[in-house]
């Protein structure tokens, strides 16, 4: 079979070099992977202001970019897209609106509603209402806020669905590729009943396979963090071969 390439797209405000172990594990297999840059959060790249702006839209145009390089380098190539976190939201979007990639992966996946989370998502909540204020205020969201600086607009529509549990996007059918979930588990960010809505909102139960990473499975040093877990990354990766092959 022909070794995939990967395109991964990143968690919320962490940067493509972070994810540097995860490529360099995917290299030790035979494959091809490459990070998609996270706006705003490169080295020498505009930070979100009241000038620099971008929404959801926006990033998923440069998944669909990424995606179209990849198989124009070598169409024989399957690709398979590897959302992390905000990025398996920013996938789903992908595989729903523009030519999907050949097999779609998820870790730390949710629709982060605030009723998903424990103790009634009262932190949660309080996110979701304090990001459309101060995005008014300040044009952008300012540190110390989540996911800060923040673009206003993506901030605006993750807070959205934060607060009603719908997309920002249509979603008009289940994504009919091939799908691994990957749960983290003790994800504090990606909490169980999140990760179920995010299963039950965007995928077909027919062409989805779900993997619990457990502590007990971690390499020395290693963890299930909700982004922690990319320093050691080889038995996630060791189970996304599995699962392709």
């Amino acid at each position: 079979m022909t070794e995939p390439v990967v395109v991964v797209s990143a968690a919320m405000s962490v940067p493509s070099g972070f994810y540097r172990p995860l490529t360099t594990a995917f290299a030790d297999h035979g494959w091809s992977s490459r990070v998609l840059p996270t706006r705003g959060f490169e080295r020498g790249t505009p930070t979100a202001s009241r000038a620099h702006d971008w929404s959801y839209a926006t990033e998923v145009q440069a998944i669909a970019d990424a995606v179209a390089e990849a198989r124009a380098e070598d169409p024989d190539r399957p690709v398979i897209l590897l959302g992390h976190s905000l990025g398996s939201q920013l996938g789903a979007m992908h595989q729903l609106h523009h030519p999907p990639a050949d097999a779609f992966v998820v870790i730390g996946a949710s629709v982060p509603h605030f009723r998903a989370y424990p103790y009634g998502g009262l932190g949660v909540l309080f996110m979701g209402l304090s990001v459309p204020v101060a995005t008014r205020v300040f044009g952008y969201l300012p540190k110390p806020f989540f996911g800060a600086p923040g673009a206003r607009t993506l901030m605006r529509e993750w807070a959205g669905f934060v607060r009603t549990g719908r997309p920002p996007f249509a979603v008009p059918h289940p994504i009919e590729q091939p799908t691994l979930v990957v749960k983290l588990q003790g994800d504090a960010l990606a909490v169980s009943a999140a990760t179920d809505r995010y299963v039950e909102t965007f995928l077909d139960p027919a062409v989805t396979e779900r993997w619990t990473y457990l502590r007990a499975d971690a390499p020395e040093g290693g963890t299930t963090d909700h982004v922690q877990w990319v320093r050691t990354p080889q038995v996630v990766v060791q189970r996304i071969v599995d699962w392709y092959s």
